[in-house]
């Protein structure tokens, strides 16, 4: 584990207020999942609901697929599952949405995303999974957060090669080190920088770690700022296996971090 100065990034999280009301501490949108990669948004979902009011999930695959509905309200029980053909109404109305863990590669995923974020360009999206592998990388903004790994950034770049465009969106590339980037405007006003964020239990390497993080970056950026809250994100789920370890070494599945996070979590918090 490093020795990271998380108190400037743990003093920009907001906390739920004494006296708050249902609904004011977050409530944000899960959109993923697929007929193959069914978990995957489970996981993040289940990571959000830790913490904020209210996750809502949906799923394209749910449209015009009566089973798929049924499947995903059986396997999700921390939020709400809401139709597809329901999904901008809680776009608008959400603080915070993450699109793609799950998401097959292709053009329906790449027609959905790209539409969206076309129609929304001001919302806070997390863009992750399979989303990022079909994103225009044209449409990220500063209001947005992408959570890439190493293939999937460079893919991004790729497809930037031939133009003046960089991209202007949080970035947390995950990896052995953990880089989290910020936009042009937090390094312009506030002078943040580049940061890397080390360490973590082999049993990261796990499939699901990565939709989990995708969840704890939601669940915090839904009222926190978006460079802080991939900070303490990725410092936090790196910490959490760390604690996992000291009982189970690298033994441990996406759900035991779930489990893991809110305590260690609130152990920074507190610290």
């Amino acid at each position: 584990m490093q020795n990271l100065d998380l108190t400037p990034y743990l003093k920009e999280i907001k906390l739920p207020e004494p006296g708050s009301k249902k609904g004011e501490n977050g409530r944000v949108l899960v959109i993923g999942g697929s007929r193959l990669f069914h978990a995957a948004a489970f996981w993040s979902a289940s990571m959000a609901s830790r913490l904020v009011d209210m996750v809502h999930f949906t799923s394209p695959v749910m449209e015009n697929n009566e089973l798929m509905r049924v499947r995903a309200k059986a396997k999700f029980w921390d939020g709400i599952v809401v139709p597809y053909d329901e999904a901008d109404h809680y776009i608008e109305e959400d603080d915070a949405i993450l699109i793609g863990p799950g998401m097959e590669r292709g053009e329906t995923t790449q027609k959905i995303v790209n539409d969206l974020l076309v129609k929304y360009p001001n919302k806070k999206w997390i863009v992750d999974g399979g989303a990022l592998q079909e994103v225009n990388p044209q449409l990220l903004s500063e209001s947005m957060i992408i959570t890439p790994n190493q293939n999937q950034l460079s893919l991004l770049q790729y497809n930037l090669q031939n133009t003046k465009y960089k991209i202007p969106a949080v970035t947390l590339t995950k990896g052995p080190t953990d880089t989290i980037t910020p936009s042009p405007t937090d390094s312009r006003l506030y002078g943040y920088t580049d940061i890397q964020i080390i360490g973590g239990s082999p049993g990261l390497t796990k499939g699901g770690t990565g939709d989990v993080l995708a969840g704890l970056v939601l669940g915090l950026a839904a009222k926190s700022p978006a460079y802080a809250s991939c900070v303490v994100a990725s410092h936090c789920l790196k910490v959490a296996s760390e604690d996992l370890s000291q009982t189970t070494g690298p033994f441990f599945s996406p759900t035991d971090l779930i489990k893991q996070i809110p305590q260690t979590l609130n152990t920074l918090l507190k610290s």
